[in-house]
């Protein structure tokens, strides 16, 4: 495995277990335990907040001239990202009517 392959593989990595945190919360919301929906929540943005950290310094390697290889499991790791966060985005305002029914 190369570098750039254990890279995006951190970034997937990251990404799917705040997207699975995300989830998760959902369900804790779902259950009226949002004190525990909120630690996931925060679980999941410390995740996130790693992968973006990654992908960060590609970018900057990429604005300074080195410029990465481009490859499916580099597209894989951006879409994992994405999607993760507007999982997040979701799983706040889901989170926030279930408050609302409560």
């Amino acid at each position: 495995m190369n570098d750039m392959e254990l890279i995006c593989f951190q970034i997937i990595s990251n990404s799917g277990t705040a997207k699975s945190s995300y989830i998760e919360a959902i369900q804790k919301a779902k259950q009226k335990d949002f004190e525990a929906a909120e630690k996931l929540i925060t679980e999941g943005q410390e995740c996130f907040t790693q992968a973006h950290h990654i992908h960060s310094e590609l970018l900057q390697k990429d604005a300074s001239g080195e410029h990465p290889e481009f490859s499916l499991i580099l597209m894989h790791a951006e879409d994992q990202m994405a999607n993760s966060e507007m999982a997040y985005v979701m799983a706040k305002e889901i989170i926030e009517l279930y408050k609302k029914l409560k």
